[in-house]
């Protein structure tokens, strides 16, 4: 639903931005890696330091480059398997590291190793994730199932976790991660499951 409603209102928003850069000869790899440098560098170096607040408005500001890549990319006619590859993994790089500059924090200076740990098990269960699908996708099979993709993931952990920083109770933070943990495992099972139908469906075994 996120991505049916929120990026197209967003991509309208972002289009003039978009056109101009494309005007101004930048690369949409460029602006790629652009934000996922600030998205990383926000992380790391906010989160860490227990500015939860201005870490989330940091990295919020360069997570929307994801959106501008992709304008540029179809307006200058140079959309194909490189850019999608480039923002695939780039983007799984700059979700690493939101929820690394969490663990670090919460494990550190915020001392609440209950957080830290919940955003540790986020962060391993979220590469699973997408790992899954790309294994399937790989071997010529789909994994596009699940109730937690990337995109809800990633709102939620940083609207609660920038709320927090302005006061939230740190119980909610844990609530949401939890939560999200638990819906990053279930769809690591949906995946699996979906993969595994389709390998031992009569059609799909060896001739």
């Amino acid at each position: 639903m996120l991505n049916k409603y929120a990026r197209s209102f967003f991509a309208a928003v972002f289009t003039p931005l978009a056109r101009l850069l494309v005007r101004m000869g930048v690369s949409p790899d460029v602006v790629t890696v652009a934000g996922t440098a600030g998205v990383a560098a926000g992380a790391l170096i906010f989160y860490p330091m227990g500015e939860l607040f201005w870490g989330t408005v940091f990295i919020t500001v360069f997570v929307f480059s994801d959106i501008v890549d992709g304008l540029m990319a179809r307006m200058s006619g140079h959309s194909g398997h490189w850019g999608a590859f480039l923002d695939s993994t780039l983007d799984r790089l700059g979700d690493a590291a939101v929820f690394s500059g969490l663990v670090i924090w919460f494990f550190t200076g915020g001392n609440n190793h209950w957080i830290a740990v919940l955003a540790l098990a986020c962060l391993v269960l979220g590469s699973l994730v997408s790992y899954a699908k790309a294994r399937a996708e790989g071997l010529g099979m789909t994994a596009n199932v699940g109730i937690a993709e990337r995109s809800e993931r990633l709102v939620v952990v940083l609207v609660t976790t920038g709320f927090t920083g302005l006061g939230l109770p740190e119980q909610v933070l844990l609530a949401v991660m939890a939560l999200l943990a638990i819906a990053s495992f279930i769809t690591v099972l949906q995946r699996i499951l979906t993969v595994r139908r389709q390998a031992l469906a009569p059609d799909a075994a060896p001739e």
